[in-house]
């Protein structure tokens, strides 16, 4: 399987549950020159008013201080594995099988074709089970 996977930093910020929130985070990782991958944001029903963004990847000291500047750090408490593949009916299952019998239970799972291919992301609990599951995705 042709696939790229790598281990990647997923920043977190928590923003205000209002109308232009979101943009505002945005603009300023675009203000400093992010071109982000992955954009997952949602409100947060434990926290009624709030709502979380997750953004990867940032890139350099200017994103970084940027993000800091806006609120985000990298999310320690969630490890993640990006993977890129030529997508086909059945990728999803296929990676999550190998991953299954290897005996890695995922946190979340995160994935979209984009015309010929595929990106998925998978979280996990702890960096050891993340560089398991690297190494598993990596010798497909």
């Amino acid at each position: 399987m042709d696939q790229i996977v790598e281990r990647v930093d997923v920043w977190a910020a928590s923003i205000v549950d209002e109308p232009g929130s979101l943009f505002r985070v945005l603009k300023g990782l675009r203000e400093a020159g992010a071109d982000l991958d992955f954009v997952v944001a949602r409100r947060a029903p434990e926290a009624p008013g709030t709502g979380v963004v997750f953004v990867t990847p940032l890139r350099g000291d200017r994103e970084v201080d940027a993000a800091t500047e806006l609120g985000f750090n990298v999310a320690s408490s969630l490890h993640s594995v990006r993977i890129e593949g030529e997508n086909r009916p059945g990728a999803a299952a296929e990676l999550t099988e190998k991953l299954a019998e290897a005996g890695i239970n995922l946190r979340g799972l995160s994935a979209a074709v984009i015309g010929p291919r595929f990106i998925l992301y998978i979280a996990l609990d702890t960096g050891e089970d993340a560089a398991q599951a690297e190494k598993v995705l990596r010798s497909l």
